[in-house]
């Protein structure tokens, strides 16, 4: 009888779908694959240590660094679980622009992902589209926080700053363009012959499978599951935004990419109705182990300043204990556990990232399948090494 021989090949990190730092090592049976085994040790920031050494505060622009496109998300994660450390209740205004900032922020995150997955599977025009829209986002960032990519704009109790005068109408200028922008992406791919061979029945995860290994987000929907954290369990105000929670049917590429289509629709929903009822009041909490007074409250409340005086002394001193808060980020269910002994560092910061747990799923979807069908599953997850490999 015929001996039969697979043939291993490296599919990265220099593949340029494999965002650098991914390597897959494929078996292979003429083209198509036997085994796929990611391997993910190529980058090795130690978050999770750095965190160890800073305060509750410092941290923060440590989180903008994990999924470097959803920032804002990832700020509110940590700041979650630390409020709930903390017991802090924030106040509703600061809740409804921490909430405006998420969704637009994840539909900064989902252009980056639609350019790049097209431009993978070889539509190139897209991403210029894309880019085009996520530059008025990351400009309304600039204004609002003073940074693009890593803005660092929430705090514990609240947000940095409030909204700089005229920036309302500039939102609102967006959101009021954003649906034409999408008819422009769909006529492109929604119904593209060659962009449907590519995305249908390619990387298909069933819905059982993908419970089973953890899947969470579009990657989780796209395979019918209606599972979302702003529904299930609310935060920052969530329950008060009127929104739907887009499903696949067969958890393919293309159910995967059109969830994701669906829900830059109900994000830019959000943001206008975020923009429309926003409350009136503090964007900080009262809490002087977080908080600075106000600069007129110093003049006038000598109590507070002595309180103020009191707590700084005795330092920053949260109980000791262990929380966990999660949100629902571009990519699924990010969440942060902190163990806290009432030092003013944390103990112990354990990531639950998205993009780690999606991604562990892959040889589900792609073995079995040819090599060509490799690019699209993996652009179909929605990767980021930068919270993979912490």
């Amino acid at each position: 009888m015929a001996e039969t021989r697979f043939m291993t090949i490296n599919m990265g990190p220099q593949h340029p779908a494999t965002h650098g730092v991914l390597r897959l090592v494929l078996e292979l049976d003429g083209e198509i694959i036997v085994k796929a085994t990611p391997h993910i040790g190529h980058l090795h920031r130690g978050v999770e240590k750095l965190a160890e050494s800073r305060t509750y505060h410092q941290v923060i622009p440590l989180t903008d660094r994990l999924d470097y496109t959803n920032a804002m998300g990832n700020n509110l994660a940590y700041v979650l679980a630390v409020e709930k450390l903390l017991g802090i209740e924030v106040p509703k205004r600061a809740q409804y622009l921490r909430v405006m900032m998420a969704e637009l922020q994840r539909l900064a995150a989902h252009l980056i992902w639609l350019g790049t997955h097209a431009l993978d599977i070889g539509a190139m025009t897209l991403l210029f589209y894309n880019f085009r829209e996520r530059e008025d986002i990351l400009r309304i960032f600039e204004e609002v926080a003073g940074g693009r990519l890593t803005p660092t704009y929430l705090r514990i109790g609240g947000v940095a700053k409030d909204l700089p005068e005229g920036i309302d109408k500039k939102i609102k200028d967006f959101v009021d363009a954003f649906p034409g922008h999408m008819k422009e992406y769909e006529t492109l791919l929604t119904k593209n012959v060659i962009w449907l061979k590519r995305t249908k029945e390619v990387g298909i995860i069933s819905k059982e499978d993908a419970i089973n290994w953890g899947v969470t987000g579009p990657t989780l929907r796209g395979s019918g599951v209606k599972w979302d954290v702003r529904k299930v369990f609310p935060y920052s105000s969530y329950e008060d935004f009127e929104f739907d929670i887009p499903t696949g049917t067969v958890g393919d590429v293309y159910d995967r990419y059109y969830v994701r289509l669906r829900e830059m629709e109900w994000s830019n929903a959000i943001v206008r109705q975020a923009l429309d009822r926003l409350p009136k009041g503090p964007i900080l909490a009262d809490d002087p182990r977080v908080v600075l007074p106000p600069k007129e409250m110093v003049l006038t409340d000598i109590a507070s300043l002595i309180r103020q005086f009191k707590i700084a002394s005795e330092g920053f001193q949260p109980p000791k204990g262990e929380v966990y808060a999660s949100v629902e980020a571009a990519k699924g269910e990010l969440g942060f556990y902190l163990v806290s002994d009432g030092s003013n560092k944390p103990l112990r910061m354990r990531i639950r990232p998205p993009s780690f747990l999606n991604l562990s799923a892959l040889p589900k979807m792609i073995e079995g399948s040819l090599i060509a069908d490799v690019i699209a599953t993996i652009g179909s997850i929605d990767i980021v090494l930068g919270e993979i490999d912490r």
